[in-house]
């Protein structure tokens, strides 16, 4: 087996291994992304648009972001620590 093979399994041994919440954090981080690129190239705030320029709806959103984010940092310090 070539290392290429070793590295193809252990990926996909890792993707199964994340759990439902281990998901749920990368959409969250996904769209918190994507939410601020579309700040950042055109001034377009979609959460704010959908829930309401600072209304408990869209900055519950941006915390809820915020510790996948943190909770992200704490998963990869777990995996890094595994290696």
């Amino acid at each position: 087996m070539s290392n290429l093979d070793l590295t193809r399994n252990s990926t996909a041994s890792a993707a199964h291994a994340l759990s439902a919440t281990d998901w749920v954090a990368l959409a969250l981080m996904v769209i918190g992304g994507l939410d601020w690129g579309l700040i950042g190239a055109f001034g377009f705030d979609p959460i704010a648009t959908l829930f309401g320029e600072h209304s408990i709806a869209s900055r519950s959103a941006y915390v809820l972001v915020g510790l996948s984010s943190i909770y992200a940092l704490y998963s990869a310090t777990k995996l890094a620590k595994t290696d």
